[in-house]
């Protein structure tokens, strides 16, 4: 066992290259047969520190699971189970969470299962908990997940920061979201943030898309450590963190900056792959770089460009649609898109089908609208789609006829061109002093009435924990805008917490509000 175990720990700081040499001459190792040989005779004459521990060493080392000798393992500490203590137990955990299902792993987890049961009340090791919690898995039932929660919360109070950082890892082996265990692990994590590699950083991120875990603090403080080390990290490094930033829908705004400027400096290093995570990452966030905007985007086209002849039919949609969401068409690369469209070359199979019509159609959408040489229109036609209204926007009709006073002062499910859709439209005078009903402004050109749209949108369409929209919704508000509406978005969760009488008063503030007529939107419309 000694043996093993001081083999597996050389091996395991060498090198992957090194290691597949070293683990090449192990196995040749006439020794090494002789020991395995000693091991399967011996198997159930080991204590049960040697045995749990010497087929750990094993099974990292890399010796095949389907091999008589591990099995063998598997089978006598199956049979042994219950003569383990908490270490053992904890180092069977770890190896078995490493191994591949088969008959017998399944039959010792199973096993462990139910020891864990029994003694869960008595282990008070966080180290182990973790282990157990890694091992047993997503398919642990509820009641043993809440069970190990309360042991490990039990023990919160002494939590280090090396532990905070497993226990991430550990409640997403579960893919179990306990806050009250989160929580505390994520303010340690921030307390030592810069003893972080680079890599447990992403972990941190890839764990708390997992377990949908939704902590704003914890991401603006890793999003400022990194922005604030951003000479120490490589471009493609910074590229990995905002594409897991992307993936949580949070915006880290300084750093995307920073970025930005390292790109206008150095984009020799955009590669295609690199450059599409780019064009999605800005353009799901919506974010427009606050300097060196134009200079930004036309680098990004001209490395477009330069993979086009490289460049599949689902990434190039993929790269026109990125930055038609931002209000810039790349005119080479839409030409070529639409070549193919044409010819009927971006007929794709079923499970993509979908999702590519949809990019499709917003990048004509995108091409009309955002040429400079579109014009409001003096009418826009419109659909009342129906006079009922969904469940989680009754509550902005119940407070609209109330304010207004009548049914009659709005529209509501409205359908525009372009396959655009409103929750509820309503009209103002050009002065924008009055609300006037809606059979009165029906055969009034547009240039006399204030169209005001109403989005109720629910906070998955907002960048995390801000107001800001991300790029799909701040597309559709830039479009409708262009079609002569002045549009006010409201996240309709925040919206249904209110009180009846807020939620009037807030809408009353919306109406009526200078804001309501601003148009801030930081687009590249005018760099077309």
């Amino acid at each position: 066992t000694n043996c093993l175990t001081m083999a597996w720990r050389l091996y395991k700081n060498l090198s992957e290259e090194q290691q597949r040499y070293e683990k090449q001459l192990i196995f040749e190792h006439p020794a090494f047969v002789k020991l395995c040989q000693q091991l399967l005779r011996d198997a159930r004459r080991m204590t049960r520190g040697d045995l749990v521990f010497s087929l750990h060493a094993l099974v990292n080392l890399g010796v095949p699971q389907n091999t008589l000798l591990l099995q063998t393992l598997v089978r006598v500490c199956q049979e042994r189970l219950n003569q383990l203590d908490n270490r053992c137990i904890s180092v069977l955990a770890t190896t078995l969470a490493g191994m591949d299902k088969d008959k017998n792993v399944s039959a010792l987890q199973a096993g462990l299962q139910l020891l864990v049961e029994q003694r869960i009340s008595s282990i008070r090791d966080i180290f182990v908990l973790q282990n157990l919690m890694k091992c047993l898995g997503k398919d642990a039932p509820v009641f043993l997940k809440k069970k190990l929660e309360m042991a490990v919360l039990r023990e919160i109070d002494g939590l280090t920061f090396p532990n905070a950082l497993r226990m991430f890892l550990a409640l997403a082996a579960m893919n179990y979201c306990s806050l009250p265990i989160l929580n505390p692990c994520s303010k340690k994590i921030q307390e030592n943030i810069h003893d972080i590699p680079f890599r447990q950083l992403i972990l941190i991120l890839e764990v708390c898309h997992t377990l949908q875990y939704r902590n704003v603090k914890l991401f603006s403080a890793l999003a400022d450590y990194v922005n604030s080390t951003a000479y120490l990290w490589d471009k493609r490094q910074i590229i990995l963190f905002l594409s897991a930033c992307e993936t949580l829908g949070f915006q880290p705004t300084e750093l995307l900056d920073i970025f930005a400027e390292k790109v206008t400096e150095d984009p020799d290093f955009l590669n295609l792959k690199n450059l599409l995570t780019v064009l999605r990452v800005y353009s799901r966030l919506n974010h427009v770089p606050r300097v060196q905007k134009h200079l930004f985007f036309e680098i990004l086209h001209s490395c477009l460009n330069k993979c086009l002849p490289q460049i599949s039919n689902t990434e190039l949609l993929k790269a026109v649609y990125s930055l038609g969401i931002l209000g810039y068409l790349p005119q080479r690369a839409l030409d070529e898109l639409l070549q193919k469209d044409s010819k009927d070359e971006l007929i794709l199979p079923d499970d993509l089908k979908e999702q590519n019509t949809m990019m499709l159609r917003c990048v004509k959408t995108c091409m009309e609208l955002d040429s400079p040489s579109f014009t409001k229109p003096a009418f826009v036609l419109t659909e009342n789609m129906s006079s009922l209204v969904s469940l989680n926007l009754k509550k902005a009709q119940e407070a609209l006829i109330e304010l207004l006073g009548d049914e009659n002062m709005f529209l509501q499910n409205v359908r525009l061109p372009y396959r655009y859709h409103i929750d509820f439209e309503i009209r103002m005078d050009s002065d924008r002093k009055k609300v006037l009903p809606i059979t009165a402004t029906d055969d009034h050109p547009d240039s006399h009435v204030q169209r005001l749209a109403f989005l109720f949108a629910p906070v998955s369409a907002f960048c995390l924990g801000t107001t800001h929209p991300q790029g799909k919704l701040a597309m559709k508000k830039r479009h409708l805008n262009k079609l002569g509406y002045h549009v006010i978005l409201i996240q309709n969760k925040k919206f249904q917490e209110m009180k009846n009488e807020d939620a009037v008063e807030f809408l009353k503030r919306k109406i009526y509000s200078e804001d309501a007529f601003s148009f801030p939107e930081a687009t590249l419309q005018n760099n077309n």
